[in-house]
């Protein structure tokens, strides 16, 4: 979720038609009428993917219940809450959480606005610019000493 932006809804309804486990690539078929786009998968997600596929061979989704039916969202809250609480986070954490977070580690990392948009999906770029409010790296390049 986090390495791709992903809402809930858009990680439930990952499709082994959207991997390329040989060249590396995953479709990412956004909601909220996003753009859709088209990521590069690293090497451990390679990995894991493809233990997921030999595990559930027979699923059409990536991420399948114990029914071997489409992850629930109630479960990736629970997942993700349960994470933060052993993690010992001191709030609440929440799956959006993960999806702000890959948007702002972009931005701090110096990423272009406009790429960080396309690289979430965000329609209107009014949404993609709240990440790069905070982040004072977007200074570094001001000033050469």
């Amino acid at each position: 979720m986090f390495r791709h932006g992903l809402r809930t809804a858009e990680l439930i309804a990952l499709k082994w038609s959207y991997v390329d486990l040989k060249e590396g690539y995953i479709e990412i078929h956004r909601v909220k009428h996003g753009h859709n786009t088209t990521h590069p998968l690293r090497e451990i997600e390679l990995r894991a993917l493809h233990q997921l596929k030999r595990n559930y061979p027979e699923s059409s989704y990536i991420f399948v219940s114990e029914r071997k039916t489409p992850i629930a969202t109630r479960t990736i809250r629970h997942i993700i809450a349960r994470a933060g609480k052993l993690a010992e986070i001191p709030f609440p954490v929440h799956p959006h959480q993960l999806r702000h977070g890959c948007g702002y580690y972009l931005a701090s990392r110096g990423h272009d606005t406009r790429a960080i948009q396309d690289y979430l999906g965000h329609k209107n770029i009014h949404h993609t610019v709240r990440y790069t409010q905070i982040s004072p790296t977007r200074f570094e390049s001001f000033w050469q000493d």
